[in-house]
């Protein structure tokens, strides 16, 4: 079972390279259904391996001048704090047995992979919806630092909460309230998630004991995956390959909604 968890890590790595984001989101799902992590302890390993392999994404756009630093530090300043907040004070607070209903109780693992399968649908309309192009005219775009701010705010709380990258809302507000190109609104957005992530990680240090040995093999295998990514993504129309991978996320946040609502 776990040569399928380093399979499905080589494709987060691999979609990463192939169009940007997205892979991400598979990965704390993996990590619960096939490495049997606890939700928790899931979106801790998540934050590492989506911020290592979207680093060495960033640092690859960036050498290529597709990142605009000065967007992602604006944007980060919030959203990094945010993140860390959430992971130092928010997630350790909540409770295991959160309520019950009846004979129904809501546990924080449950939450936690209902919300990140909401999550999942969200990013599939996205993704489908979008079919990787978003189109803006220039005097379109607009520069409005407190609703970037806001932005930030809301893309920490998420990937703070859920370990996920938040790649598919990045990308359309880096490119229709900033106005950049859809190129380096891909470069800029891998390096905020980098950001993100792995200082968001920094929140966990010293409050959950961690597999090393495993979480490096994972981001290891994850940033493989982005190189053949990027190879392929030479030959591959990320257009459609974009909206295929929506259907597939599609089908897999329905699948955690049905096991963890109707089949437990």
């Amino acid at each position: 079972m776990e040569i399928l968890g380093y399979f499905a890590a080589a494709f987060i790595g691999i979609s990463l390279g192939l169009i940007g984001g997205g892979g991400s989101i598979l990965t704390v799902p993996v990590l619960v259904y096939i490495f049997h992590l606890q939700p928790k302890l899931a979106t801790s390993y998540s934050l590492f391996i989506v911020g290592s392999t979207s680093l060495v994404g960033a640092l690859k756009n960036y050498s290529n001048g597709l990142v605009d630093l000065k967007t992602a530090l604006l944007f980060g300043s919030s959203s990094i704090s945010m993140v860390f907040i959430t992971r130092r004070f928010l997630v350790p607070s909540i409770p295991e047995k959160i309520i019950r209903i009846g004979n129904f109780t809501v546990t924080a693992s449950l939450l936690i992979m209902v919300l990140f399968a909401l999550l999942m649908l969200m990013a599939s309309y996205s993704m489908i919806r979008s079919s990787n192009e978003i189109f803006v005219k220039k005097d379109q775009s607009f520069k409005s630092i407190p609703q970037l701010m806001g932005f930030g705010i809301m893309i920490g709380l998420i990937t703070g909460l859920l370990g996920a990258g938040g790649g598919f809302l990045l990308i359309p507000t880096l490119v229709l309230l900033i106005g950049l190109p859809m190129k380096k609104a891909i470069g800029t957005s891998l390096m905020i998630i980098a950001m993100n992530s792995l200082l968001g990680f920094t929140g966990d240090i010293g409050q959950v004991e961690m597999d090393w040995k495993l979480l490096l093999r994972l981001t290891l295998i994850a940033i493989a995956g982005l190189f053949i990514g990027n190879i392929l993504g030479k030959n591959i129309s990320g257009k459609k390959l974009k909206k295929g991978f929506g259907w597939f996320v599609l089908v897999m946040g329905v699948y955690i909604l049905v096991k963890e609502l109707w089949l437990k």
